[in-house]
């Protein structure tokens, strides 16, 4: 297996899935705007999310891919079947307690991430509806672990797609149903995450079976007596409960932003969401894709006692990181208001959202290199079975993240909590490395001084070029020409992107020295 096109795959449909994502995001902002409806469909929303990359795709998949890879390794599909359907019959009967207790404390857990909102009562509403979402979610990142490990990456790249499909549809169709049955127009949105739960799940039934991996569930307390009797659940467990600690502190760091953002005025919440999905795109576009790749690859290096092919797959890993997130980056960073203002300035969506919403995302673009490095660095921990390191450095990055937010908030608003969080990012990354370099996991491969230069000369380029395009044109005022403010944004990306690729080409770079063998 070829791991640049096994990363380019996962790179196309998560490409896929955030240009759907922007659309939605598009008509969310054109119909409801930066109010006190969207700061309560984002804090509802942000829930389940919370709850889906605290165990879901965060805990759960840090202790589950390397043992379910290394168990694959080590003791034949036969003994991985087995962990699967006990796993599986554990995790269900948990996320059904899990959902119904979320649904009874809504109204506490609302009040503990967004105190200060407006439309409290029906960022209750919202949260209540959309709270089996959490385990949707979750049987979906059980089976993208399986997938990932089979080597399987195109379907749980796609998944998220779903989820977009089907918030679009709701925002283009829906509306005009609720209005016409007397429902708060935005509940529309709530169903909408619900359905797409439904859709993402069913959609991994029949890859899992093509592979004969499709787990058989335990549904009576016979099934689950014997799936929790099963070792290899109690080792997962193990595992989990420092890798819960270690993202409940990434989590806590942002249910702690939103609670500062929902009391800087209406609209920060939403200021700080927009921005924060433009940010997302390329740590998903590289990171999660990244990230996807190198774990289970990892898991069964280290099952293989292959040190040297496991420091040469973190090589890889992030010399691809340095070449394709710097650029983001710059463009984040030099390049905001244009990018917000062509993706979601129109209809109810201001020119103040427009320049609120850049301010934070030059924050995030100051450290976005750490933040899709991360995804890199960390899987080469839990590859290890040794989550307990990137816990104690996530701690610590969260006390100075809020020591950074004591000093930035006060003086830059919404932006100080964007640029604290990069500033985190970039010292998590910073000491994850070093961590990996200490353990001798991790030995930097020759030419990497050449390397740096010759990327750098490149985003030199390319910031001169964007700032060039964003000095010149007033992206703002050109909000009633929507066709010529996008075919400009077209041509100055493509045509920045053109010059930065050649600019690498010219200075050695070549892209077969990129591809590298599974």
């Amino acid at each position: 297996m070829n791991l640049l096109k096994a990363a380019s795959t996962v790179s196309l449909f998560t490409l896929v899935s955030r240009v759907t994502g922007l659309v939605r995001d598009q008509l969310i902002a054109a119909q409801f705007g930066a109010g006190a409806l969207t700061d309560a469909f984002n804090v509802a929303f942000r829930l389940p999310n919370l709850l889906r990359r605290l165990f879901a795709e965060g805990a759960f998949s840090q202790a589950f891919v390397p043992f379910l890879a290394a168990t694959r390794e080590r003791e034949g599909d036969d003994a991985t079947q087995a962990l699967i359907d006990a796993v599986a019959t554990v995790l269900a009967w948990v996320l059904l307690a899990t959902c119904v207790a979320g649904i009874v404390a809504a109204p506490v857990l609302v009040w503990l991430l967004a105190a200060g909102l407006q439309a409290f009562d029906l960022a209750v509403l919202m949260a209540r509806w959309m709270f089996p979402y959490i385990g949707f979610m979750s049987m979906v990142a059980l089976s993208a672990g399986i997938l990932n490990t089979w080597k399987r990456f195109a379907v749980p790249a796609f998944t998220p797609v779903l989820l977009n499909l089907s918030l679009i549809a709701a925002a283009w169709l829906g509306v005009p149903l609720f209005e016409r049955w007397g429902l708060e127009p935005i509940l529309v949105l709530a169903a909408g995450v619900v359905v797409g739960g439904v859709l993402q799940l069913a959609l991994q039934v029949p890859a899992l079976a093509r592979i004969g991996k499709l787990p058989r569930l335990g549904l009576t307390p016979a099934g689950l007596r014997r799936a929790w009797t099963h070792p290899g659940v109690h080792r997962i467990l193990a595992l989990m409960a420092p890798a819960v600690l270690g993202v409940s502190v990434a989590q806590l760091s942002l249910l702690i932003n939103t609670q500062i953002a929902s009391h800087l005025g209406v609209g920060a919440v939403s200021w700080l969401f927009y921005a924060d999905r433009l940010m997302e795109f390329p740590t998903a576009l590289l990171g999660v894709a990244l990230g996807s790749v190198l774990l289970p690859q990892l898991a069964a290096a280290r099952g293989r006692e292959d040190h040297e092919g496991y420091s040469g797959l973190l090589d890889w890993g992030l010399r691809l990181v340095l070449m394709l997130a710097l650029p983001c980056a710059v463009a984040l960073f030099v390049f905001p208001a244009p990018l917000i203002a062509v993706l979601f300035h129109y209809g109810a969506f201001t020119a103040e959202d427009v320049l609120q919403s850049a301010a934070a995302l030059r924050g995030y673009g100051f450290g976005l290199l750490g933040l899709v490095a991360i995804k890199v660095l960390a899987p080469g921990f839990y590859a290890r079975q040794d989550i307990r390191t990137p816990v104690r450095i996530a701690i610590g990055v969260l006390v100075a993240t809020q020591l950074m937010n004591l000093v930035f908030v006060p003086w830059l608003g919404v932006a100080g909590l964007a640029l604290s969080i990069g500033l985190g990012a970039l010292a998590n990354a910073g000491f994850l490395l070093h961590g990996l370099r200490k353990r001798g996991a991790y030995r930097p491969q020759a030419g990497w001084p050449r390397f740096a230069l010759q990327v750098a000369l490149a985003c030199l380029v390319l910031t001169l070029l964007l700032h060039l395009a964003g000095s010149r044109i007033d992206w703002i005022a050109l909000g009633a020409q929507r066709l010529e403010r996008a075919g400009l944004m077209a041509l100055v990306l493509i045509g920045a992107a053109l010059a930065y690729l050649a600019t690498l080409r010219l200075a050695g770079i070549r892209w077969r020295q990129f591809h590298r063998r599974g």
